[in-house]
């Protein structure tokens, strides 16, 4: 890895290893399909970084070629460096290479990976302990999505969709939910369950899993381990029989306080009544999906040997990542915050947590990109669903993302079933309009939420702008 080229260097997950290698001292370069703020922030860490795609720009000298399972084989740079006998290397055993000495605590889930790992990293860092970390999307600025910590802690978010959270060896895991996506590398629950199973086992012998106790799929599976050997395992959430049972969690905005019992030797039994011992904190970011991921977070710290009460308090001072409830300004009244959600859990856990923070009797109005073909022939109904939780959605086409379409599937799958629920929903297949069609929308106290895995991103700026203008 003396000298990685990295095929996509743009994206979230291959952004932070290039990142971790270049602090390390690897000459890194790659490319990427467009230019970005990620890339010029690697480019300002000495990375060379090219725009599009082309065999001239594998360097004679390179070492090695990190691709991820998003790269086709069709791809001029990875079909140059098979020519030439250049060592090919997925992203994620280059990960895992980088978790070498450390102790790692790793992250995974069907969703909410990015914002617990990134609670885990801003709240060991804030007690000095200078982990290194690998997290799939920025925290408050392109690039931060990485670092590289001289701390004896590597914290990393592990990735279910194409298995390759097999390559790890934590020492502390979190599975914070056990549900069916990724349906071009999953065709059943029973291969979800199996995959999990498969990366609960990768916990070194010792180690300790975290695993939530509300959620179906991670109850199951929670079911499936009992017994196995030489692993410890310490359960959250609110039901009754949780190691670390969360109590309460009271909204304020978009931040709430959560109150949890930590109960067992390993969390200060010891030191309490002979029930355990309550402990209440906050999380800077909104709703009961978002402290449990931190009560997940805790859980974790704790287990790694940092004291509950310090990592409490660190992991107040957590405001959230690029992408997650993430506020962009208010023009004419009107609110706009982003959100990543792109599978109908995390698209109902968000709608709900921002309910509370539109002001008065303002609504809440969602501009909606799907996220692939595959998840949306198999998620259409449940989008929906979570669709009408919002009171009016504009719904874009789908981001295909590495896919090809697929006959018949199309974002009207989406509209009819949110209309079939009594949702307010409507086609918007121009990006470019979506500012216009808001600004006719909205009124002052309103709330727009820009939701979804691909571009819609860019829209929160432009719609601000014309809301300015009305």
């Amino acid at each position: 890895m003396e000298r990685p080229h990295f095929i996509g260097i743009g994206g979230a997950g291959m952004s932070g290893i290039a990142k971790i290698l270049t602090r390390r001292g690897a000459l890194v370069a790659g490319s990427d399909s467009r230019d970005s703020e990620t890339a010029a922030a690697l480019r300002d860490l000495g990375a060379l970084v090219h725009v599009g795609h082309d065999a001239a720009h594998l360097s004679e000298a390179a070492s090695c070629v990190v691709v991820s399972s998003a790269i086709r084989e069709d791809n001029p740079e990875l079909s140059e460096a098979t020519r030439r006998g250049i060592p090919v290397v997925h992203r994620s055993d280059a990960l895992a290479a980088l978790m070498t000495g450390r102790r790692t605590l790793a992250v995974a889930g069907t969703h909410g990976k990015t914002t617990t790992t990134s609670m885990l990293a801003v709240s060991l860092t804030a007690l000095g302990l200078d982990p290194s970390y690998a997290i799939g999307g920025d925290l408050d600025a392109p690039g931060s999505n990485a670092e590289h910590g001289e701390g004896e802690l590597f914290v990393a978010e592990a990735d279910e969709s194409d298995r390759s959270f097999h390559r790890y060896r934590p020492e502390v895991a979190i599975i914070l939910n056990v549900e069916l996506d990724h349906h071009a590398n999953y065709a059943s629950m029973d291969e979800i369950y199996d995959s999990f199973e498969t990366f609960a086992d990768r916990v070194v012998p010792g180690g300790t899993l975290v695993v939530n106790a509300d959620q179906e799929g991670a109850r199951k599976l929670t079911a499936r381990l009992a017994g196995r050997e030489g692993l410890r395992l310490v359960t959250y959430g609110e039901a009754e029989d949780a190691t670390v049972r969360v109590l309460r969690v009271a909204p304020a905005g978009l931040t709430s306080t959560v109150t949890v019992l930590l109960d067992g030797p390993e969390h200060g039994r010891e030191h309490g009544p002979e029930h355990g011992r309550e402990l209440t904190f906050r999380v800077s970011v909104p709703g009961r999906h978002y402290a449990h991921n931190a009560v997940a977070a805790l859980a974790a710290g704790v287990a790694a040997g940092v004291p509950a009460e310090e990592l409490a308090r660190a992991l107040g001072d957590y405001t959230g990542v690029r992408r997650r409830l993430q506020p962009k300004g208010e023009a004419g009244g009107v609110q706009v915050v982003d959100s990543y959600a792109h599978h109908p859990t995390e698209m109902s856990a968000d709608l709900e947590a921002i309910r509370g923070a539109a002001q008065g009797d303002g609504r809440v109005l969602v501009v909606f990109q799907p996220h692939l073909f595959s998840r949306t022939r198999e998620l259409a109904h449940e989008m929906g669903g979570s669709l009408a939780l919002a009171d009016a959605s504009l719904v874009l086409d789908i981001y295909p993302a590495r896919e090809d379409p697929i006959p018949g599937v199309t974002s009207r799958l989406i509209i009819d079933a949110a209309l079939a629920a009594g949702a307010d929903a409507r086609a918007e297949h121009d990006k470019a309009a979506v500012p216009d069609a808001v600004a006719g929308m909205a009124r002052p106290g309103d709330l727009v939420l820009t939701m979804g895995a691909g571009d819609v991103t860019d829209l929160g700026p432009r719609i601000l702008a014309r809301l300015a203008e009305r």
